[in-house]
């Protein structure tokens, strides 16, 4: 399946688990869990160091996660993406977002050899409309430079 494929496929889903919450709300990974639960995604966050995040329960597993979860995204450091990997492909969960940052040849390595359909080196918040703000421009120049996957 082609990258634009995927992509669409991932944000058409409505159960997506974000891996890397934090609970300071000026982070990347609250901002995507907000953005998401905004445009009205169940979104599930999931921390290993808390109970809530943004008054929500917060799963401290990817184990722990309903059956619902149909996609992961995960915005976390390559070396701890590979054991989430892992942990993703247990709970029989075939769809991940790579946010940038969250990976290396490894961890792609690891997502093809278990058949998954993942994404990287893509921000989930310029795919997941509306699209608003410095988003937006950043999608428009990604469009410009030839980045931005349409």
């Amino acid at each position: 399946m082609e990258t634009k494929s995927i992509i669409n496929d991932f944000v058409s889903q409505k159960n997506i688990a974000v891996l890397g919450v934090s609970r300071n709300s000026k982070k990347f990974g609250n901002y995507i869990y907000r953005h998401l639960r905004e445009r009205g995604y169940n979104v599930y966050p999931v921390n290993p160091n808390t109970d809530v995040i943004e008054g929500d329960n917060c799963y401290r597993t990817i184990s722990e996660l309903p059956e619902s979860v149909s996609g992961v995204i995960l915005n976390i450091p390559p070396q701890k993406s590979l054991s989430a990997i892992d942990e993703i492909s247990e709970k029989g969960i075939k769809k991940v977002w790579l946010q940038q940052g969250s990976s290396n040849k490894d961890v792609t390595k690891k997502c093809s050899d278990l058949k998954m359909d993942f994404i990287e080196n893509q921000c989930i918040i310029m795919y997941s409309e509306p699209v608003e703000s410095f988003h937006k421009f950043h999608r428009w120049i990604w469009k410009l430079i030839g980045k931005y996957q349409n």
